[in-house]
């Protein structure tokens, strides 16, 4: 873990007395409770101000309560738990019908972390858990999720001049090799992995969209070695893109998969 910044801690700290009492406050009241310098104060609540976080109370000269901006991302953070749910559901519904273990997953800078999963219904199965973090590039979901991203963004996360971690022998390391593929990927609109994670298993992926059109997440059906087929791909990869057709459905997408 990081140092951590304390300019960013206090910011933090004033938005976290709002917590309590009646929903506003003065700088000299959050000079008292942090024991902070005034002018210390006087600058964070003006930044915060500015950004959004806070708001001049209506009515009351010289305090403030919380701005929009807290909303926003308490809206965003909220869908994203709907999404964990919807896509726990949708995911059993996938791994009934294929017998396959399940996964939801979301990009986090050059990550995925799976926010839902369903264990096969085989004996032998992949082992993984939701809230696991892989690199994006060595996965199906995360190869969906950064195919679908714009361009420069793309370039920002994933830089020409920096090789990529392999986690198998089978792993993308070369960023050039990577966007080739990724290519592919958004012209099929279907990702696949082939022991590029772990050795002993192979995955594919298709996009989940919400009410807006964006990729929000990716699902994906993973298979191990002994019962991954090329014959059976193309039927893993339709079902695929049914499950995240039907996620999509569910938060509100109602263009084509």
């Amino acid at each position: 873990m990081g140092r951590q910044v304390p300019a960013v801690s206090r910011a933090l700290d004033i938005l976290e007395l709002f917590l309590d009492g009646d929903g506003t406050l003065s700088p000299p009241e959050i000079t008292r409770k942090l024991d902070l310098p005034r002018t210390t104060v006087h600058e964070l609540v003006s930044t915060l101000t500015a950004r959004g976080y806070l708001t001049p109370a209506s009515g009351q000269p010289g305090r403030y309560r919380l701005g929009v901006r807290n909303y926003q991302l308490g809206s965003q953070y909220a869908e994203q738990l709907d999404l964990a749910a919807e896509g726990q559901q949708v995911a059993f519904d996938v791994a009934q019908t294929c017998g396959e273990t399940v996964h939801v997953a979301i990009l986090e800078d050059t990550d995925v972390i799976y926010i839902a999963k369903v264990d096969s219904t085989h004996a032998v199965r992949m082992v993984s858990a939701a809230g696991r973090r892989l690199p994006a590039h060595c996965t199906a979901v995360g190869k969906m999720l950064l195919a679908m991203l714009p361009p420069q963004e793309l370039d920002a996360r994933i830089p020409d001049d920096r090789p990529l971690r392999a986690m198998t022998e089978n792993s993308i390391t070369a960023p050039r090799e990577l966007r080739r593929h990724l290519a592919e990927v958004r012209r099929r609109g279907v990702a696949v992995e082939e022991k590029e994670s772990n050795p002993d298993v192979s995955c594919v992926a298709a996009p989940v969209r919400d009410a807006a059109g964006e990729v929000v997440a990716a699902l994906s059906i993973s298979v191990p070695t002994i019962r991954w087929a090329r014959e059976r791909r193309p039927g893993l990869e339709e079902l695929a893109v049914k499950g995240a057709g039907e996620l999509s459905g569910r938060l509100g997408h109602r263009g084509a998969p």
